[in-house]
């Protein structure tokens, strides 16, 4: 009897400094705070471009206006590496947006990576255009190049029927003095591109990058530059 009456004062002292040393509600939450802030600094550091390509091409970094960043391929059921999904970020880093500088997919993305193919223009009547100016160097890409002069004077519509049936019209593909624009091309590696990335109540760019490398896991390293910053275009929606 004696051991059992033991036993019990026994499992209730333990019990009692169990209890005592659970965490409070407000322990645990800057428990998270803190690994929260841990996890979005080893994302970072996962999404950011290795320190050979910062180096290779310091002169893109600290920027507004040109910049190194890395896509990870998007995350879908076809894709071979899933890099993405471990990530907490919206997106997964497969999206940017050159006008505000962040993965965080949102209403002004402007690129995206998924089954081996460069995207723009991702929901609602938002669409874009790109071409493949082949491997010529960045640096020689201005808006007085004959090749950008079409997307430089494209003239974005503010009605939504129009709107729609320029996003379909690039979809497929369209040729303008020997370009081809599309919403979408294949990646190759040291191939330049341009992109008009059109988001209504979000941005409106015009932006030249070079895809420069093609990493273990799929991700691709891009250098880009802005050329050209245009007004946010608004659309006026159907009256039923």
């Amino acid at each position: 009897m004696q051991r059992l009456v033991a036993a019990g004062i026994s499992l209730l002292t333990v019990s009692i400094i169990c209890l005592a040393q659970s965490p409070s509600r407000e322990d645990l939450q800057r428990q998270i705070e803190a690994k929260s802030t841990e996890l979005k600094a080893l994302e970072k550091q996962f999404l950011s471009p290795s320190a050979e390509d910062k180096e290779t091409y310091a002169a893109y970094l600290g920027r507004t206006d040109m910049g190194v960043i890395r896509l990870l391929p998007r995350a879908t059921g076809r894709e071979k590496v899933k890099a993405a999904e471990i990530l907490t970020l919206r997106g997964g880093g497969a999206y940017y947006s050159f006008s505000r500088l962040t993965h965080e997919y949102g209403n002004s993305s402007d690129i995206s990576l998924e089954q081996g193919q460069l995207a723009v223009g991702f929901a609602g009547a938002n669409y874009g255009l790109m071409a493949n100016l082949g491997d010529v160097p960045l640096e020689a890409v201005t808006l007085e190049d004959s090749q950008v002069r079409f997307m430089a004077a494209y003239e974005v519509p503010s009605e939504e029927p129009r709107a729609r049936l320029e996003a379909r019209r690039f979809s497929t593909g369209a040729m303008e003095n020997g370009v081809l624009y599309k919403g979408r091309f294949p990646v190759e590696v040291r191939a330049t591109y341009l992109l008009r990335s059109i988001n209504y109540g979000g941005a409106d760019v015009l932006v030249a990058f070079k895809v420069v490398r093609k990493d273990s896991d799929g991700s691709v390293i891009i250098i880009w530059k802005l050329l050209e910053n245009y007004p946010v275009p608004q659309l006026a929606r159907n009256q039923q």
